[in-house]
């Protein structure tokens, strides 16, 4: 299906990545934002007077509005699969940000939703679009066969927020709330054979909160790839760590944030990267050239899927304290 009408969509949330749609998709002849719910009456009003969009009382009634024809969903993780499933199942267009969902069978029952349906669910992986994964791309033949990947994010946050960003549930386990990490490495490498992983969480008073967090994972690829993937934020941190290293036999890719390096020998080459803006602009452009032309995606929801199961064997290691073995 293609339209010839400007689309006619709801959003879910009030944060960053909603503002961020919400410009986009007024900024589009292809499609009008007619609807806005979130989770706080005082942020929905602000971002609602922002950008002059009505507001709606709950996503139950924003998913139900016949006159929409897609939903982008942009609120807390816990969330994401149910309002997903409710608007597939009221004959939506989906967008959802990462992750799909922090339950792995809910995740595979919305695809499989979506195909009956034969509606749109494209689940966000803005990592792919920005600059440094593309440089990845485009200097990886340069190093050669890559025998090991390290990849670590850490935020140091003091104090921490008592946002749902450092909660148990609404966040979720952290390798499948920010699957990015995951997705960057298979959409590189391809499967993965064995997952171990360690996680440790400092409480904070409020139940359900947390004041730190850290998860260090190590997958095995089936091509032979070790890679170690770590994930920290909060009050326990002191420095901060955006890393991702590449070592294959004939050179080593780093990228410290947004600046790279090519290493081979005595020869080091900076790597340009490009500024790490636009890329939810980018993504909701591609999703009318999607609805409009019938344009490919650049990531498909079984890709995203797979990255939440190797997260998800990711938690199941944390929890058994055992190697998870993967099919390929």
């Amino acid at each position: 299906m293609t339209f010839t009408e400007p689309l006619k969509v709801g959003l879910v949330g009030t944060g960053y990545a909603a503002s961020q749609r919400a410009k986009a998709l007024q900024d589009s002849p292809r499609s009008v934002l007619l609807a806005v719910s979130g989770n706080s009456p005082e942020n929905l009003a602000t971002f609602c007077q922002t950008y002059s969009v009505p507001a709606v009382n709950s996503w139950q009634q924003l998913v139900n509005d016949s006159n929409l024809d897609l939903i982008v969903i942009c609120t807390v993780n816990r969330d994401h699969g149910t309002i997903a499933r409710a608007a597939l199942e009221a004959l939506k267009h989906v967008v959802v940000e990462y992750p799909l969902s922090l339950n792995l069978r809910e995740a595979a029952a919305l695809m499989s939703l979506a195909q009956k349906q034969n509606k749109l669910l494209h689940v966000e992986h803005i990592e792919l679009l920005g600059g440094v994964h593309q440089a990845i791309r485009q200097y990886l033949p340069a190093i050669g066969k890559v025998f090991y990947a390290r990849y670590s994010t850490i935020t140091p946050q003091r104090p921490a927020p008592r946002r749902w960003t450092y909660h148990q549930e609404l966040f979720g386990f952290p390798l499948t709330a920010a699957v990015s990490r995951i997705h960057r490495l298979t959409d590189l490498f391809g499967s993965v054979a064995t997952v171990n992983c360690q996680a440790r969480f400092w409480d904070a008073p409020e139940s359900g909160y947390y004041t730190s967090c850290l998860c260090a994972a190590q997958l095995g690829f089936t091509n032979g790839l070790i890679a170690d993937v770590i994930y920290g934020k909060g009050e326990n941190f002191w420095q901060g760590d955006r890393t991702f290293e590449l070592h294959g036999d004939e050179g080593t890719l780093i990228f410290a944030g947004e600046k790279g390096t090519l290493v081979r020998g005595e020869e080091i080459t900076p790597i340009e990267v490009v500024p790490r803006r636009g890329l939810f602009v980018q993504d909701t452009e591609m999703v009318l050239d999607y609805l409009w032309e019938g344009k490919p995606l650049y990531v498909s929801p079984s890709a995203s899927y797979y990255a939440l199961l190797v997260a998800d064997a990711a938690r199941f290691a944390v929890t058994t304290g055992q190697t998870q073995v993967l099919d390929g």
